[in-house]
């Protein structure tokens, strides 16, 4: 009985590991200063004043297959119809920061 508990509570630890939402890298705080200057224009409230149907909502990221910290950054990097590229214009780990608080706000609801 307790080789059969040991083997039930080791399967639920792996299953639980396996499904745990992965900590973000980015400083939150710091995106959240970055996007005001660089995004707010066209993203202010997790909207999109260009494409209305793709907002920053999480549900808008799930449809459109943005809701990943790395599919953010790639959008952001490289930009994509009227959006801009910011590659060249912020480093990397602002990208990242960036993309964390946009992932945390979705994920909060804006």
């Amino acid at each position: 009985m307790k080789k059969l508990l040991s083997v039930i509570l080791v399967a639920i630890a792996l299953f639980s590991f396996t499904f745990a939402t992965p900590a973000l890298a980015g400083d939150s705080a710091n995106g959240a200063t970055l996007f005001t200057k660089n995004c707010n224009q066209c993203h202010k409230g997790g909207k999109n004043l260009v494409v209305p149907a793709k907002s920053l909502k999480k549900e808008d990221l799930e449809k459109y297959g943005k809701y990943s910290l790395e599919a953010i950054k790639t959008q952001i990097t490289n930009g994509a119809g009227a959006m801009p590229r910011f590659q060249g214009r912020l480093q990397p780990p602002q990208i990242e920061d960036i993309a964390t608080y946009v992932l945390e706000k979705a994920e909060a609801g804006w």
